[in-house]
């Protein structure tokens, strides 16, 4: 990227993926605005033209990406043939969210770093994301496939059972339980949600 980017207009968008790189490459304890405008291309001071300090940087980048982990679940779960397998469809997205999206998805739950408290942005794209499960599980309950008093203890245990499963993978434990199960990560995610759907709707 060159100053012409700022000039268009897009300084915001520039420093947000030059932030992003620098996530996937070298770590959050990397991020600056004086780093991130270095990688941009901007003179040092132009970030602060958008953010007004490393915090607000981090979590406007939070913010984009709960938004496209929404579109993500969203589009699995209306993808999906009945209600309950919207559910593996959605926490399936989830993990392939975290899989191709290493750096918001690292990024999304650190809330000491973006600190969603001061930027209410990031905490309302987080609770959309989270609402398109919790509607999922919505509507298994009116097609009768789940119970209704358990509707919330199912989407946080398909929330922990899905970000679990993003996080071992990104760490690399996944890969190593997989083999030594005899299987790939992939199929063992898949075996995972079907054995899931097996526990909470035995009789669909």
């Amino acid at each position: 990227m060159t100053r012409t980017s700022y000039h268009h207009g897009a300084l915001r968008e520039v420093l947000l993926e030059a932030c992003l790189r620098l996530i996937e490459t070298e770590g959050i304890a990397a991020v600056s605005l004086r780093r991130v405008a270095r990688e941009a291309g901007v003179s040092s001071g132009a970030p602060y033209h958008h953010f007004a300090d490393r915090a607000a940087l981090l979590a406007d980048l939070a913010t984009q990406g709960f938004r496209l982990l929404g579109a993500d679940v969203a589009a699995a779960r209306d993808a999906a043939p009945t209600p309950l397998a919207g559910l593996t469809a959605i926490a399936d997205a989830y993990v392939r969210f975290a899989r191709h999206n290493p750096g918001y998805f690292r990024l999304m739950f650190r809330p000491e770093l973006s600190q969603p408290d001061k930027h209410p942005d990031t905490t309302a794209a987080g609770e959309a994301a989270f609402a398109v499960l919790a509607d999922a599980v919505a509507d298994c309950v009116a097609a009768g496939e789940l119970p209704a008093g358990k509707a919330g203890t199912i989407a946080v245990t398909l929330w922990g059972l899905g970000h679990g499963l993003a996080s071992l993978w990104l760490d690399g434990q996944l890969d190593k339980r997989s083999a030594l199960l005899g299987t790939t990560a992939p199929e063992l995610v898949d075996d995972v949600m079907r054995t899931f759907n097996a526990l909470i709707a035995p009789d669909t």
